[in-house]
């Protein structure tokens, strides 16, 4: 991987929200990688080999005359991320019951220690969505249950499933490096019940769960949902979040659809975080 050549593209982006969060689904959907969203915008990866000059082609949202975006690209040698995460990552503890740290923090006195090398992945438990789906698996029961963890990122939240007692469980993500951060980190863990699998909602076909953890985009949420739904228990659970307080009206009408019943709902900065019972 260290030799591996990408292209950032540092996108500035009027109003943020919700372009933001549609940009990022467009550019993943055409091959970009991995994403930091900062305070003027997102900064998106792709690598060269992945690259063609119209990559940006089918990326609407640019297009559009609700949102000023704007952006500069250049070539990036992957010489050493771990040394950027160490200037960038630092532990947190949600609750003052799990940690999230790398491996170059100290231990933390709480009951769940989970030890991740983010690298260019979602979930280190900074993100207020991460953060939430935490909180929620915190508090709920989780001992013998089978989990999804869907849209997975590093792997930490299938982790805390598995350290409440929870399997087997499914980690799945669409995205190659995502997928390959989630393995190394389960194994980190020292996990013994996680299956992380590279794909899409497709992959779920005749799978049975107990709980799903769905932190994604709300595009991909409304549609997948009916496969999630398909996918669940009897008395099942399902937890949702990467989305706004302002989509929560339509992601509850395409859960109340499949007969699930809305049960909590957590907010952090305007990111929500539901559950729904089957």
């Amino acid at each position: 991987m260290s030799n591996t050549i990408y292209l950032g593209y540092y996108f500035k982006v009027e109003p943020l929200q919700p372009a933001v969060e549609i940009l990022i689904a467009e550019l993943g959907y055409a091959g970009f990688e991995s994403f930091v969203e900062t305070e003027e915008g997102v900064t998106a990866y792709i690598q060269k080999d992945e690259w063609n000059p119209n990559i940006l082609e089918d990326v609407q949202i640019l297009s559009s005359e609700e949102f000023e975006i704007s952006f500069t690209f250049e070539e990036i040698e992957q010489t050493n991320w771990n040394e950027e995460w160490e200037k960038n990552f630092n532990p947190i503890v949600v609750d003052g019951v799990c940690a999230v740290r790398a491996p170059f923090h100290e231990k933390f006195d709480t009951e769940y220690d989970i030890v991740i090398e983010p690298k260019m992945s979602f979930g280190t438990g900074h993100h207020e969505t991460t953060h939430m789906m935490i909180q929620h698996i915190l508090k709920n029961d989780f001992e013998g249950k089978s989990v999804l963890d869907m849209g997975c990122g590093t792997g930490v939240l299938a982790i805390l499933a598995e350290m409440k007692g929870a399997k087997p469980i499914d980690a799945v993500d669409y995205d190659n490096w995502c997928y390959l951060n989630s393995i190394e980190n389960v194994e980190r863990n020292d996990c013994k019940h996680i299956t992380v699998i590279e794909g899409d909602a497709s992959v779920l076909k005749n799978k049975k769960y107990d709980v799903i953890i769905a932190n994604i985009n709300r595009n991909i949420l409304l549609q997948d949902m009916a496969v999630y739904v398909s996918c669940l228990n009897p008395n099942g659970v399902l937890f949702l979040s990467g989305f706004y307080d302002d989509d929560v009206p339509i992601i509850r009408a395409e859960c109340e659809k499949h007969m699930l019943k809305f049960e909590e709902k957590l907010e952090r900065n305007n990111w929500v975080s539901l559950k729904f019972l089957n």
